[in-house]
């Protein structure tokens, strides 16, 4: 097993996308599932913080080392299983979800959450329980999760099957491979009705592999996983269209999402039912023309969305969003519209480079990046979508807000031009939060907590539910070792 402890051959480690940053030690390249075992038991023993490194993607801090050593997850990464009867693949945790979805392919299926940065590991989906633009139609990680095998702290291993183990109302029982028994007080939590990946999932008569899923790597460390695939669609309609007005392109998004509802519902394939939702204001239009030079100059925003299609509908669907492309004043004639896979390369590329290009800035600036990940009930959406622009507007600091309006869920980002600005950015970050607390909402709906949120998480769940999540955490993992600042502090 390689360790890596020159502190010049481990800088990759102490950073994510984000430019969060930390210190540690050394990190570890364990190939086997022994091995982590080893590393545990002597970190255990020694009371040293032990932090899960996957492809280091997050934006929350939580793959990154508050001291201790770093556990990497790379040199894990076999796809174990591919079950076309039983519709399910085996992986372990440092497996690409790019090489995954290339090889599902091979064998016509798909795994359907799909974050927007597909070189993340799989491993570290699961403990952030991640969603990305499919999410609108399929739902988060959480729902296609399995089976996992979990090591806890001290090494003994738990495996986990979906269905198997559920809590008696909120008491959850817990048996390790090993033999030791471990009983689980579950708060009562007020789950927001939105997509949320922030803190533990905990309610009544759940299922225990819940638990874990998006637990950030403080109750265990993943080394093997099963999830639910689906049969790949025969197509896909694949557009952008651009508003003049920002009001129509909302509206826009509004009435599809309502007609997907009601036609996911078993309704006939034959009407609109969206696979993604995504908006684009005009400031991140503005941030992306100079790469996407046929982006009309008058637009105030744009909307991307996709649809599956069989062999036979694929025109009447066309005609469907074209008609209700019109009918909200969407510019008819300079819409993107991709009909095979090159085309629709260049759609996703369009839709990708925004995070990209924040992250460059950023980076560049040598600022933390600084993009909410709020989410709220419909009802609630525009009243948090046009808060967030007039205290930003206010205090004359750029941003871009884009993100997966379908879901209600908003990535408003900011821009500062200096530290001063930065600081009162962080302010108007923290209000935005506040209000989308204030609304029922969560403060974070698919990036996790990590490191840089555990304030916010207090602010939303309170002192009490955060207090017995604690409790939780110290029933699997005494010492504290595991997780090290995330979700806690």
């Amino acid at each position: 097993m390689l360790i890596k402890k020159a502190q010049d051959e481990i800088q990759n480690y102490l950073k994510d996308a984000s430019n969060f940053k930390g210190t540690c030690n050394a990190v570890y390249f364990p190939e086997t599932e022994s091995d982590i075992i080893s590393i545990l038991k002597e970190a255990n023993k020694n009371k040293t913080s032990v932090t899960i490194a996957g492809n280091r993607t997050g934006l929350t801090g939580a793959g990154v080392p508050n001291g201790g050593i770093v556990i990497s997850t790379e040199k894990l990464n076999k796809i174990i299983e591919i079950n076309e009867k039983e519709m399910f693949v085996q992986l372990e945790p440092g497996v690409i979800l790019f090489d995954l979805q290339n090889e599902l392919k091979k064998h016509q299926l798909f795994y359907p959450p799909d974050p927007t940065e597909t070189t993340c590991f799989v491993g570290g989906t699961v403990a952030t329980n991640a969603s990305g633009a499919r999410t609108f139609k399929y739902g988060p990680t959480r729902d296609y999760v399995i089976g996992l095998t979990i090591l806890l702290a001290d090494g003994n291993k738990l495996n986990l099957e979906r269905g198997i183990n559920q809590a008696k109302g909120n008491q959850l029982f817990l048996l390790t491979e090993e033999g030791v028994k471990i009983e689980l007080d579950l708060p009562e939590i007020n789950l927001p009705n939105t997509k949320n990946a922030s803190g533990y999932f905990c309610k009544k008569n759940m299922d225990a592999i819940d638990l874990f899923i998006g637990s950030e790597g403080t109750l265990g460390i993943i080394t093997n996983i099963k999830l639910k695939v689906l049969p790949m669609p025969k197509g896909k309609i694949s557009s952008v269209v651009f508003f003049e007005n920002e009001l129509d392109g909302l509206t826009f998004i509004k009435q599809a999402r309502d007609q997907s509802v009601y036609n996911k519902k078993g309704h006939s394939s034959d009407f609109i039912n969206a696979l993604a939702l995504e908006y684009f204001d005009k400031n991140s239009l503005r941030f992306l023309r100079n790469d996407f030079a046929n982006i009309p100059t008058n637009s105030k925003c744009a909307v991307w969305f996709e649809q599956e299609t069989n062999n036979e509908n694929e025109d009447l669907l066309i005609i469907k969003w074209v008609e209700l492309i019109k009918s909200n004043n969407g510019n008819e004639d300079n819409c993107w519209f991709a009909f095979n896979e090159k085309e629709e390369k260049k759609i996703r590329d369009f839709r990708h480079s925004i995070s990209e290009k924040i992250n460059e800035y950023m980076t560049g600036k040598n600022f933390r990046k600084l993009g909410t990940d709020v989410a709220v009930p419909h009802n609630c959406f525009e009243e948090l979508y046009n808060y967030a622009k007039d205290i930003t507007e206010k205090e004359k600091i750029r941003y871009v807000n884009y993100g997966h309006f379908g879901n209600s869920h908003m990535h408003f980002n900011f821009l500062p031009g200096n530290e001063i600005q930065y600081e009162k950015a962080k302010e108007l970050y923290y209000l935005i939060c506040k209000k989308a607390i204030s609304l029922n909402g969560t403060v974070s709906a698919e990036h996790g907590i990590g490191k840089s949120k555990t304030h916010l998480l207090v602010e939303m769940l309170g002192k009490s539910t955060i207090g017995k999540m604690f409790a939780i955490k110290k029933a699997l993992d005494p010492n504290l070792i595991l997780g090290s600042g995330n979700l806690f502090g």
